[in-house]
């Protein structure tokens, strides 16, 4: 299953990178994908798992850049 999101307020690249290489990590995921030009984030993981993914990448987001807010895109 794929999700699109979009990283509104996300200002540094190393910053996107960060998020990609965290979210990436987590359990049922199986890719993540962060355009730092579109401010676009692509999850990709298992059906059942995602809500629990998305919670957790907002959780990662949030500690990682405090001013960036995860919109579905």
């Amino acid at each position: 299953m794929k999700k699109t999101f979009r990283l509104r307020g996300l200002g540094c690249a190393n910053c996107a990178a960060k998020i990609q290489d965290k979210i990436g990590r987590l359990d049922g995921v199986s890719g993540s994908t962060v355009n730092f030009a579109t401010t676009r984030l692509v999850i990709e993981g298992e059906e059942e798992k995602m809500p629990g993914i998305i919670a957790a990448a907002q959780s990662i987001i949030r500690k990682l850049e405090p001013g960036v807010v995860m919109e579905k895109g």
